[in-house]
């Protein structure tokens, strides 16, 4: 009997231990998290050019695992001399545990002959791995900056001058087509800051294509055709050519070919600082961030000290979990990009980036164009097409405060603390306003959404409450929609009733007391801020983002072990002991 209980002792314990050894390994191999590696596949330009590309190289790989597969034309009369390279490329990943492959094509376009040629090869030699191919370098705005740079260096009087853009790489039709229209995208970027007489963008055949020869001189013919007439011409051969040596190079080819011509000729491509910045911001992009990468960067109007200062005792809860930094204004380049290079510093790269504005649109475009989140300028520019800040940070954003329902819990807060007897009041909700009228008008709909909110939530509802905009910063408009606040106010105080008007502001009151002077009126100037609710604006907004930025052991942790579920149960708690006499809880909307 003792011995049939000490097998059966045995036999639990063996089958305790097959069962945690299966859920260690379903942990750690299965389930764990796949280890990322970037195969950065590149042209061989030769000795000068290959130092340039190592040179970049040695500098990504300190902060990622990467490897460098050289690729190109069979010049040694070797077949698939290169296979060996994409092998050994692959086999420097494989032995520092990778299995999540990320091929990072160092070429201009998808479009280029000799990355085509390779492009099954490489997925041939990864083979059982995981892998992802990250789009080639026009894809990037930061590509676009690296041609306005070149343009700008050797550019003097943009309306005297015409330009010409010259790619290479083409084999057909079809791929001198794709790469053109990836030269002409890029090509915006310096059109839509600087007005030329001429743009034309030409792209050159590789050696040995069918009519090679034919096409590349048909180029040559077009480019000495436009130099001879009247102003000046630049020629920017934006390609990452070989270069076997200085003379032996895209430039000194370039040189030699129009020297006798009045051609003012850029740089090509490559070296540039930014090919590294590109090269950082693929690899976050493909990659998961630890918590300690994520910063946020926030974006309110600001204005004079007292204004700044309210706007902290809303921010100052988030700095003990988030590194944070503020970048007040009107989409100030300087502002921005400090900011910006400030969380770089620190380790960041990942940014959320907040627009702390009324309307989620509010400096949208604007912002979205500086931060390379939008290729086209913002439709307001009016020929000022704001710099863009050159970050290697993947950024995220969101914005319009005023479209979610924490904003109409505080109005209604604001509303009770002057209220007295809410049959006989007419409350008026201003708002700044904007220049454009549908935007105006959306603004009004966004506060009377707020107000449908407020209205079902009282016991005793209010005569009437009102949105309306000052639009303030514009005479003529201002002037018209201050009439009309004027004669609400006049109207609401007739037949014994009384008027509050409440400041839908961020911070203050602005002009409003000044000019609605001799009115008369109730006003709570206090503005949303500071106010618990809006940091629950930034919490909620930066928690939406912050799960596609992190692997779930690291939101686990940020959550400090309470769900989502239980965070807006505490919420909702918090919200009923902190509501104003008189409110009772109705439906909430979705938060914008």
């Amino acid at each position: 009997m003792k011995q049939r209980l000490k097998v059966a002792a045995l036999m639990g314990l063996g089958i305790y231990f097959l069962l945690f050894l299966a859920f260690f390994i379903s942990q750690n191999v299965q389930g764990g998290p796949l280890k990322t590696g970037f195969l950065v596949v590149a042209a061989d330009r030769g000795f000068l050019g290959n130092q340039e590309i190592d040179a970049v190289m040695d500098q990504f790989k300190r902060r990622r695992i990467a490897s460098l597969a050289l690729i190109g034309k069979d010049r040694q009369g070797i077949e698939d001399g290169y296979a060996a390279y994409i092998r050994r490329a692959v086999a420097e990943l494989e032995q520092q545990g990778v299995s999540q492959f990320v091929v990072v094509p160092m070429f201009l376009s998808a479009g280029d002959a000799l990355f085509q040629q390779y492009r099954d090869r490489i997925g041939q030699a990864i083979g059982r791995g995981n892998i992802q191919w990250a789009p080639p370098m026009a894809e990037s705005y930061l590509t676009a900056q690296i041609l306005l740079d070149r343009v700008e260096a050797v550019s003097t009087q943009p309306s005297g001058e015409r330009l010409v853009v010259l790619g290479s790489g083409a084999v057909d039709e079809a791929s001198e087509r794709r790469i053109r229209n990836d030269l002409e995208r890029l090509a915006r970027e310096v059109t839509d800051r600087h007005e030329f007489r001429e743009v034309d963008v030409h792209v050159y055949y590789e050696h040995g294509a069918p009519g090679h020869e034919e096409k590349n001189e048909a180029v040559d013919a077009r480019i000495i055709r436009t130099a001879a007439r009247r102003g000046r011409t630049l020629l920017v051969p934006f390609a990452i050519g070989v270069k076997f040596d200085q003379r032996m190079s895209m430039e000194g080819w370039m040189g030699r070919k129009f020297g006798q011509f009045d051609i003012a000729l850029g740089k090509s491509l490559f070296p540039h600082p930014d090919v590294l910045t590109w090269l950082h911001q693929t690899a976050n992009r493909y990659s998961r961030a630890s918590r300690e990468e994520v910063g946020v960067l926030i974006m309110p109007h600001g204005s004079t000290r007292p204004y700044n200062d309210g706007l902290e005792r809303v921010v100052a809860p988030l700095r003990g979990r988030y590194r944070v930094e503020m970048a007040p204004g009107m989409g100030d380049p300087l502002i921005l990009g400090q900011a910006v290079r400030k969380l770089e510093k620190e380790g960041v790269t990942r940014i959320i980036f907040i627009r702390m504005y009324a309307l989620r649109d509010h400096m949208k475009a604007r912002t979205d164009y500086m931060l390379g989140l939008a290729m086209d300028p913002p439709g307001d520019a009016h020929g000022k097409v704001p710099p863009r800040i050159r970050t290697s940070a993947v950024i995220e954003r969101f914005g319009g405060y005023e479209e979610s329902p924490l904003i109409a819990e505080i109005l209604l807060e604001r509303i009770m603390e002057i209220s007295e007897r809410p049959e006989d009041e007419t409350v008026i909700l201003l708002a700044h306003g904007t220049m454009d009228d549908e935007q105006n008008r959306r603004w009004l709909e966004v506060i009377n959404d707020n107000i449908a909110w407020i209205q079902k939530g009282l016991e005793r509802p209010f005569r009437a409450v009102k949105a309306m905009t000052l639009r303030e910063d514009w005479p003529d408009k201002r002037a018209q929609a201050l009439l009309r606040i004027r004669e609400e106010i006049e109207q609401g105080n007739r037949n014994g009733g009384r008027v509050l008007v409440v400041s839908n502001r961020l911070y203050g009151s602005g002009p409003y007391q000044r000019l609605l002077e001799g009115l008369d009126f109730k006003m709570n100037g206090k503005g949303l801020v500071p106010h618990p609710n809006m940091t629950r604006w930034l919490e909620e907004g930066i928690g939406r983002i912050i799960q596609t930025m992190l692997p779930p052991a690291s939101l686990e942790r940020e959550a400090g072990g309470s769900t989502g579920s239980e965070s807006r149960r505490n919420h909702a708690r918090v919200l009923k002991s902190e509501a104003p006499p008189g409110f009772r809880a109705g439906p909430r909307a979705a938060d914008g």
